[in-house]
């Protein structure tokens, strides 16, 4: 029935290719050595010491002893105290522990009190969101039977007898049976089978089920019809393994590896590799080492110039600490970790997508590449009529029809659970009534040697008479046709062109024979008269075209990669709209000899990599990971891991195997683009706010540290006190938290967000040297308006004055500087905006208020206000002219390609 097998086309999956290599082999003490080839049944046996009996009770109590129970490795998801402790390693919290352990030894305990509690409550939201999603993906082992049939012998002159025994209590070389619906308990070698199919999409991706056979012969097909590409010990049809379930069929076979010597285990063990810096984590460091070097700088340059110039030594230590925090964007941690989590909750609850590690949503908003696989994703798990083709290649109903009978009556008369995948497609095209009219007589259901089906039937009217009709692999079905060797030729030349265009082919033949009682073989199969093909495609996810479609808006790159034929995977891409070219598609087994380099520059220009291996897959993402691009990667089998670690962000989906679920950053609903089209979004939303805060807070903050640098100079008197600096800038960080709750602009959410260091560099520069001249031009007004308003009265109006412009300055920068450029859309001003309003309110209040003497201000005069205001609209005009070269200059970058 599964005639799958010859006209496969299935996609391995570029996921499943070589599981075996991905998840690594077994331990050397494993006693049953999988590797591709494998050794004989007589060899397993022999190294086992076991038989086709089974063991004796004796003996399996003795290996059960040696080699352990048939369990599972226990995983132990972090804890959250575990959680809170790798949160203060972040390199942002690192550098706000620093200040505050400085604050301290300076004895600015209000400093350090605010330092660290910003710490603590970065580390909780951290520590809370991600143990959340820990708890969202934790689930059963339902790949893992229960039970087992085994085969015993009380002793060693015994017959064995069968019998039902929890699976921890299998052994190697125990022999069990295999039936329809059966759990695969453990790695095993077959001895006996009988039309056996299992699901092995756990382990290897693909979606069909894999015929299986106790022969030594290779999957393998005549090569006119597209082939999953399975190496190592997958491909071998006499092995199962733990992880699999049996479709159809049934079995007998000797246990191999149990428990942590299983390949199932094997990869729920331990990672041994560990992954590469993401997106965010290089972000992170560049971004940290820039404040590092600045604040490092800045403490020594204020207490030499001070030295030197005013002959002011370590008293002033505390405002030189004072300027290094200022120059410090606190809030940081709380609003990165706040900006993400929130993104991850709403994603979580509108669309039911797990983000498991918080930055790897800032990763997801900056990829730029996403690689995926190609059923499941692009196409559906099973295939649909594409035509029914004459011998003369012409439309041919009749065709379908003839395929149709033999489809339903294989399934009815040899007692098949369900239908093929194939068969499935072929039934859903058909009649009932139409195939109800004939009379089953007997079926050949499929077998893995012979490539196809033959079912026997009687048609309406045709008394002592019985139709074959035979559906199967072309060339097999070729071969026991009436035809002549260029007929047959000529017609499987016909076959192969349809399969190179990405088709899975079957063919169908009938003949008549007098009506007989006894019963039919394979021997029957012969002289029959050909009717046709079926040509058959992929049927496409409902939804891929449009998520394409968003995600190419947005700037994703999207590349296939498949274990598919080459074919088969540009067919489902040119069916799906993607434009591509001759040399869009490439067979990646000529790659192997191409340097890292070499391979960077053709996977830049590749659409669709084809017959890819995990190593292929892997090594493809690290060649874009090198050439610049954030790579995001959407896999479910267990030999994907390489690839899911090797990308900046993993993706899978929640009916994915366990241990890619579990070693993925970000869980689906379901394997659909939709949702990583929507988890790009608000990884995009949530990186812009950051991006933004980051700009306007080191920038402002840096114009703000040159300016106190040069009033230190100028001044007689400290340009503001330590108090002082500390109020403003917990205002400030105060008024920044509205960005966590920002809706940048759509022209943000149109490419991808990534903070490159140099970028944010040359940013601060520039508007913060404008923010200086605009702190440089007040103390002009200051001394214009201010001076000589009687003894000791400059340098608390001074403060004043400062305090005053500075919020203002600043209420200014988070307006204009805001992501996009815009301010509040609508009439309503939105959460920055009523932040930005009310830092103004607080610089102009507080000097005159009560509270103005305890920290050192006092009201200022009508004029300076005046003065204030021409000050701050030439600092607005200039910030716009500003932005407006800014925004120039990153468009040109993001259409050559530099962003």
């Amino acid at each position: 029935m599964a005639e799958s097998a010859a006209p496969a086309g299935q996609d391995a999956q570029g996921p499943a290719a070589g599981a075996a290599t991905a998840i690594g082999a077994a331990p050397a003490a494993d006693p049953s050595p999988v590797e591709t080839g494998g050794p004989t049944l007589l060899e397993v046996l022999r190294e086992l010491d076991t038989g086709p009996r089974g063991l004796t009770e004796a003996q399996a109590e003795q290996r059960l002893a040696r080699h352990g129970g048939n369990v599972l490795p226990a995983r132990q998801e972090a804890s959250w105290p575990r959680l809170f402790v790798r949160s203060a390693r972040d390199p942002f919290t690192a550098v706000l522990l620093c200040l505050g352990l400085v604050s301290a030894v300076v004895c600015a305990w209000g400093t350090a009190s605010v330092i660290l509690l910003l710490v603590a409550v970065s580390c909780v939201l951290r520590a809370t969101g991600e143990h959340r999603a820990d708890r969202s993906t934790a689930a059963l082992r339902e790949l893992v039977a229960t039970t087992a049939t085994v085969l015993r012998r009380a002793e060693e002159d015994a017959p064995p007898t069968s019998r039902e025994l929890p699976v921890d209590e299998l052994v190697p070389g125990d022999v069990i049976r295999l039936a329809p619906g059966d759990l695969v308990p453990a790695d095993v070698r077959l001895l006996r089978a009988g039309g056996l199919t299992v699901h092995q999409s756990a382990l290897t991706g693909e979606s069909a089920p894999v015929p299986k056979s106790a022969d030594d012969t290779p999957r393998g097909t005549d090569g006119a019809v597209p082939v999953p590409v399975v190496p190592g010990a997958f491909q071998q049809p006499q092995w199962c393994f733990q992880g699999s379930s049996v479709a159809s069929g049934s079995a007998t076979a000797v246990v191999t590896a149990t428990g942590a010597r299983t390949r199932f285990a094997t990869a729920h063990g331990p990672t041994a590799t560990d992954r590469e810096p993401s997106a965010f984590d290089r972000s992170v460091h560049g971004v940290s080492w820039i404040l590092i070097r600045f604040m490092l700088l800045t403490p020594p340059l204020v207490l030499m110039a001070n030295a030197a110039l005013r002959d002011r030594g370590l008293e002033t230590l505390p405002f030189a600490v004072a300027v290094a925090v200022g120059l410090t964007p606190e809030m940081l941690p709380v609003l990165v970790t706040t900006c993400l989590a929130r993104g991850a909750t709403l994603l979580a609850r509108t669309h039911g997508v797990i983000v498991k590690r918080l930055p790897a949503l800032h990763d997801v908003g900056a990829v730029d590449v996403l690689c995926l696989d190609k059923t499941g994703t692009l196409t559906r798990d099973r295939p649909v009529v594409h035509r029914s083709l004459g011998p003369d290649g012409q439309a041919e109903p009749a065709v379908l029809h003839w395929a149709a009978v033999n489809a339903w009556w294989t399934l009815q008369l040899a007692d098949l659970p369900e239908p093929d995948a194939l068969d499935e497609a072929v039934l859903d095209t058909a009649d009932e009534d139409a195939l109800l009219a004939y009379d089953g007589v007997a079926a050949v259901p499929f077998d893995p040697v012979r490539r196809l089906a033959t079912a026997v039937v009687r048609a309406p009217g045709r008394l002592g008479v019985h139709t074959l009709v035979v559906k199967g692999d072309v060339r097999a079905v070729l071969e026991r046709c009436a035809l002549t060797d260029e007929q047959r030729e000529r017609l499987h030349a016909h076959a192969g062109r349809h399969a190179d265009d990405g088709l899975r082919v079957l063919a169908v033949a009938t003949a008549e024979r007098p009506a007989r009682t006894r019963g039919y073989t394979p021997a029957d199969e012969r002289g029959l008269t050909f009717r046709g093909l079926i040509t058959l495609r992929d049927a496409l996810a409902p939804t891929a075209a449009d998520a394409l479609q968003v995600l190419t808006d947005r700037g994703v790159a999207v590349k296939v990669l498949t274990g598919d034929h080459p074919g088969t995977a540009a067919r489902a891409c040119r069916d799906l709209g993607i434009p591509l070219t001759g040399t869009d598609v490439l067979d990646v087994g000529g790659t192997d000899t191409l340097t890292d380099g070499e391979l960077s520059g053709l996977a830049a220009r590749t659409t669709v990599f084809a017959r890819c291996t995990p190593e292929h897959k892997a090594r493809i993402i690290q060649a874009l990971r090198s050439a610049g691009h954030t790579v995001g990667f959407l896999g479910d089998g267990v030999n994907d891991l390489p690839a899911l670690r090797a990308a900046d962000v993993g993706i899978a989906p929640r009916d994915a195997a366990d241990v890619a679920r579990e070693s993925a950053d970000v869980v689906l609903a379901r394997k659909d683009l939709t949702g990583v089209a929507h988890a790009v979004r608000a990884g995009r939303h949530a990186s812009g706010n950051i991006a933004t805060y980051l700009r306007v807070t080191l920038s402002s903050n840096f114009g703000n540290v040159i300016a106190m640098l040069s009033a230190g100079l100028l001044l007689p008197f400290l340009p503001m006190l330590p108090a002082q600096v500390l109020t403003q800038n917990l205002c400030f960080d105060a008024a920044q938290l509205a960005f966590a709750q920002d809706r940048p602009p759509a022209a943000v959410l149109r490419r991808p967000t990534v903070l490159r260091p140099r970028d944010l560099l040359r940013f601060i520069v520039g508007f913060g040297v404008l923010n200086a001249v605009a702190d440089l031009a007040t103390f002009v007004v200051l001394a214009l308006a201010l001076h000589g308003l009687g003894p000791g009265g400059d340098e608390a109006v001074f403060h004043s004055g400062w305090f005053t412009e500075n919020l203002l300055t600043q209420a200014l920068v988070m307006v204009l500087l805001r992501a996009g450029g815009h301010g509040a859309r609508g009439r309503r001003p939105g959460p920055v905006a009523w932040a930005a309003i009310a830092l103004a309110v607080i610089g102009l209040v507080v000097p005159p208020s009560p509270l103005g003497p305890a920290l050192g201000l006092r009201p200022l005069p009508v004029l300076y206000y005046a003065l204030l205001t021409a000050v701050l609209a030439l600092y607005a005009a200039g910030l716009l002219v500003a932005r407006a070269r800014y925004s120039r200059g990153r468009g040109v970058s993001v259409r050559s390609g530099r962003r």
